[in-house]
Parts: C-alpha cells; sequence; structure tokens
C-alpha cells in the first residue's frame, strides 16, 4: 500500500468513528438540560435519574471525543505536512477558537457534574447549556475549517506561494456557513434518533416505561426537528455546491453529459467505463431546478472535465443516494411522530411504534458518514480545492502503512470501551430505583 492510500485510508478511518464520538457530544448536552429543567419545574424524580443519567454519557463521549480529535489533530502533521505547511498560518484560527471551545465547554461540564448542591440551582443548570452551546461552536469553527478546504479563500496564490493571509476572511469562506448548518443538523438528527432509538428499544423490554418514554419524548423532539429542516439545508447546500463545486455535483448524480433540462436520478448503478447509470429513476428536469432553481437551466456533465479531476463517481453516487435516502425516512418518521404526538391515537401502547423507532437508531449515523464521503471523496484530488492536490499533501516518511494498522487497533479498542461503559450505564439506569436518588 503506497503511502497516499495508506494516509487517506487512516484520515478516513478515524473520522468516521470521531465523528461519531464528537457528534453525539455536542448533542446530548441539550437532552441533559431539557430533562434538567422538567424536574426543576415538576420536581418529578424520574427527570432527575435521567438528567444523572444523560450526563454520565455526556461526559463519556466527551473524554472520547477529546481522545478521538487530538489524535486526528496529530494525523493532520504526521501525514499531511505540505498541507499543514501552508494551510496552517491561514485556517489556524478556528483551530485556536475551536481550542477556546473546548476549554469553555470542560470548565462548565465540571461544574455541571460536581455542582449537585454546591452551587445554585439555576447557575447548575446554566453550566448545562454552556456545555452544550460550547460543543456546537466548537464543530461550527472545525468544520469552518473543513468548508475553507472545498471553497480557500483568505489568501493570494501567486507563483505557488500563499501571500496576503486574512486569517478572519479564511474562517468566513463561501463554504462555512451551508456546511456547518448541514452538519448541525445531521448532527442533531443522528443523535436525536439514535438516542431516541435506544431508549424505544427498552421499552419493548419492558424496562422502566415511564422513564424511558420521558426520555424517547426529549430525543426524538429534537431528532424530529432537525430531520424535517435537513432537506432545506440539503438544497441550500446543493445549490452551493454547483456554484463552487460542478464537478462534484456531477458525480453527487452520475451526471456525464452537459445538457438543460436535467433530470434527476434516484438510485441506479454507475457504471464509469461506459460513464452511464443503469436501472435509475430519472425525475425530469428536477437536478437543473434543485441545483439552480431553473427547470432549463443547464447542468455541467463530467465529460466536460479533465480525467485527473474528476472523483471516484460510483462513491460519490452511492454515498449521496445512501444520504438523501435516509434522509427522506427520518423526516418522514419525523413527521409521523409529530402526527402521532398531536392526534393522540395511542400510538405509543403499540409495539409497532417503538419497533420502527428501535429500527431507525442508527440510520441517522449511516447517512451522517455518507454525508461525509461525499464531502471528502466529493472534493478529491484536491485537499485545498484547485489550489493543493492530495498526492503533493502526503508525507514521504515510508511507513505510514503501520500508521494506519495502529489507528485501527486503538479506535477498535476505544470503540469496544464506549460501546461496554454505555451498556453498563443503561443496565444501571434500568436497575436503579428511582427512590434512591
Amino acid at each position: 500500500m503506497e503511502n497516499l492510500d495508506a494516509a487517506r485510508l487512516q484520515m478516513a478511518f478515524t473520522l468516521i468513528f470521531h465523528i461519531v464520538f464528537a457528534c453525539i457530544g455536542m448533542v446530548m448536552p441539550f437532552f441533559m438540560v431539557v430533562s434538567h429543567k422538567k424536574w426543576l419545574n415538576t420536581g418529578n424524580p424520574v427527570y432527575l435519574k435521567l438528567t444523572k443519567a444523560w450526563q454520565k454519557g455526556v461526559a463519556i463521549f466527551f473524554v472520547t471525543g477529546a481522545v478521538s480529535g487530538t489524535a486526528l489533530s496529530f494525523e493532520l502533521g504526521l501525514l499531511w505536512p505540505e498541507f499543514m505547511e501552508h494551510a496552517g498560518p491561514i485556517i489556524g484560527m478556528p483551530f485556536s477558537l475551536e481550542g477556546a471551545a473546548f476549554f469553555v465547554e470542560a470548565i462548565a461540564l465540571g461544574f455541571y457534574l460536581y455542582g449537585w448542591n454546591k452551587i445554585s440551582p439555576k447557575f447548575h443548570w446554566f453550566t448545562g447549556v454552556v456545555v452544550g452551546i460550547a460543543g456546537v461552536a466548537s464543530g461550527i469553527l472545525v468544520v469552518s475549517a473543513n468548508g475553507w478546504m472545498n471553497a480557500p479563500s483568505g489568501f493570494d496564490y501567486v507563483d505557488g506561494k500563499f501571500l496576503n493571509i486574512d486569517p478572519v476572511k479564511a474562517l468566513l469562506n463561501p463554504a462555512w456557513f451551508t456546511q456547518a448548518l448541514h452538519m448541525v443538523l445531521a448532527a442533531f438528527t443522528a443523535t436525536g434518533f439514535a438516542v431516541a432509538g435506544i431508549h424505544a428499544f427498552q421499552i419493548l423490554r419492558n424496562k422502566q416505561k415511564e422513564l424511558h418514554q420521558k426520555a424517547f419524548k426529549i430525543a426524538i423532539t429534537f431528532g424530529a426537528i432537525a430531520a424535517i429542516l435537513q432537506p432545506i439545508s440539503g438544497d441550500i447546500s446543493a445549490k452551493d455546491v454547483a456554484q463552487r463545486q460542478p464537478v462534484k455535483l456531477a458525480a453527487m448524480e452520475a451526471h456525464y453529459e452537459t445538457a438543460k433540462g436535467v433530470p434527476l436520478y434516484i438510485g441506479g448503478i454507475v457504471d464509469q467505463e461506459k460513464k452511464e447509470v443503469k436501472y435509475k429513476i430519472e425525475i425530469p428536469n428536477a437536478l437543473s431546478f434543485l441545483a439552480f432553481g431553473d427547470f432549463n437551466a443547464e447542468v455541467k456533465g463530467l465529460n466536460d472535465f479533465p480525467e485527473d479531476e474528476i472523483p471516484n463517481v460510483a462513491i460519490v453516487h452511492y454515498a449521496f443516494q445512501i444520504m438523501v435516502g435516509i434522509g427522506g425516512i427520518l423526516m418522514l418518521a419525523g413527521i409521523f411522530f409529530f402526527f402521532s404526538n398531536w392526534k393522540k391515537k395511542h400510538w405509543f401502547d403499540k409495539k409497532l411504534f417503538w419497533k420502527i423507532f428501535a429500527f431507525l437508531a442508527p440510520a441517522g449515523f449511516i447517512a451522517l458518514e455518507a454525508g461525509w464521503i461525499v464531502t471528502e471523496v466529493g472534493r478529491q484530488p484536491w485537499i485545498i480545492h484547485k489550489i493543493m492536490r492530495t498526492k503533493d499533501a502526503v508525507t514521504s516518511m515510508p511507513g505510514i502503512v503501520y500508521s494506519f494498522y495502529l489507528y485501527v487497533v486503538l479506535y477498535t479498542i476505544l470503540t469496544i470501551t464506549v460501546a461496554w461503559l454505555l451498556r453498563r450505564q443503561i443496565k444501571s439506569l434500568n436497575s436503579t430505583p428511582i427512590s434512591s436518588l
């Protein structure tokens, strides 16, 4: 395995795991503070038990997110020294601010975890809010740095040199808002449905149904709202990509020929040799409208771009289809939840209701991973779009493949540990009587 392949696989592998830890650590504090607020308002001990259970989950994912995120920071320097040499001075600001947000989150979490019966109840609750806000801010800042890789700005590129650097302009690059909005909604969708699914499964097992129903409603409310809003964010992102990265849009749809009034493909099998998509469903003129707001707009096809600037079309297309397909299912599930809750048709007494949401528990994270594959693979062969190719940024140090194997082992151990801790927390939640609090 050559250095480039090993480096890309290592980054992909670690990001696949880190993004799950980071999203849960970013979103779970909001579930925790809502439950905490309900306890403060009602005095119901069920909410107190749920709050203390969720705070343990927040602590677990804060630690694992910090560990996996720190490893990623080392990887940037280890695997991509040429990238860091030039990009570091430009996008150092979002990473520095992300570090500051992380420290604020850590301090607030310390107050929250150890502040029970020691500080004012209102201030104690507020520290939990700060944990959530700082976590979201941290995520947005990291996504801003990734947005810069897709839409580089804040410098002049002259004769291979990066001049006139403006870190603020780099931070507020043309892609930061659309990517941050899409990512934050995806994080709330994935985490909301995952947490709700876990509690739905416990309800099916007849374990402390009152507690798990309250937990389910809090989590699924966040997840459902985000899932319903996500198509709006997706439309904004699609129009942005159509303007800035038309080759990525063409790869997402496996669209080869430039034309007007281009159809949208649903499904299909990509034949990269023959440059066609078989067995797809076509929606006439839909891609032109989604990309440019005009049913007759021209959309560039892959055949108009140099071969060495086209990403792996099959991977990008399939990942995009998975993301959109699951996103649509979760949106419908969110609408179904709100409709059921509004009509009070006793859906909460039916096993089918809980089975649906238990089955959907991993769906949001599958869509989230697919979305990141679209973003990262769709940008190839560039690490900085139209400025630096990925192959030119990779380290020349031999033996990177062994680093990849080491990271696989370490992240596998980390994942097993987290799974074991969560399983222990769920068992404790189900076995601890409320009267013991």
